[in-house]
């Protein structure tokens, strides 16, 4: 299977090429930087794997929740550069959970199988999700809806590991007496996530990808309107904004 995966919804930028069972990957400063990164090093590791646009299978991207910008930024490109692909026939977006993708993150990296993923919502709240892994399928399964909440109020079941980026901004006020691992969610999580959601029917067409929000927001930035302009121009083709 090829694959091209990015996440931009934490201040990492993360993006990785999957071209049959081999991977590359590269991950570099997101954030205010990832509108202006992203495409260069998406067209790098494509060329290092030998893979064009019209090559993929599908285009996968962290939906969210996380930064609003950086959300917006990935989905722009996600849809721009899947729009373009195969002479305008457009190839499949598949948008992830960033917060499931923490959780598998930490299943690859250290075996936990209950995880509370959290990423910091910035504001004094976060972002959190309880995701438990079902080895029997072999796919995890999370909560419906994904709460926003004051470090303080999260209240982790006994037992399971509290995972993400927001013990650094709130130390003892996030569930201090709770085990925690530093986690992102990557792109290769994402690919590691691909296959069963791509079996699921979780893939949609570029019209269709939009990002995950917990908290409102409709304004485009600048620097997602050029994303999107990016994505535009590296296949050739008009593509519309999310």
């Amino acid at each position: 299977m090829n694959l091209l995966a990015f996440d931009t919804s934490t201040d990492t930028l993360s993006i990785a090429v999957q071209r049959g069972p081999d991977v590359w990957d590269h991950t570099g400063p997101g954030g205010a930087q990832a509108s202006a990164a992203l495409i260069p090093a998406v067209r790098s590791l494509m060329a290092q794997a030998g893979l064009s646009f019209d090559t993929l299978d599908a285009i996968v991207f962290g939906r969210g929740p996380g930064s609003f910008t950086g959300l917006r930024t990935a989905c722009a490109v996600a849809q721009g550069l899947a729009y373009g692909a195969r002479g305008g026939q457009g190839v499949p977006v598949l948008p992830v959970d960033t917060l499931l993708a923490v959780a598998e993150e930490v299943r690859h990296a250290h075996g936990c199988t209950r995880v509370v993923a959290v990423l910091d919502a910035r504001m004094d709240e976060v972002y959190h999700a309880r995701c438990e892994w079902d080895a029997a399928p072999g796919r995890w399964r999370t909560d419906a809806d994904f709460g926003l909440a004051a470090p303080e109020a999260l209240q982790p079941p006994a037992g399971w590991t509290v995972a993400g980026n927001a013990r650094p901004a709130y130390g003892e006020r996030l569930a201090p007496a709770a085990p925690h691992v530093a986690a992102l969610p990557t792109a290769r999580a994402l690919l590691r996530l691909a296959p069963t959601l791509l079996a699921d029917g979780a893939a949609v067409a570029a019209s269709e990808a939009l990002p995950r929000y917990i908290r409102d927001k409709v304004a485009q930035t600048t620097a997602e309107r050029a994303a999107l302009r990016a994505a535009q121009s590296a296949t050739g083709t008009a593509a519309s904004a999310p």
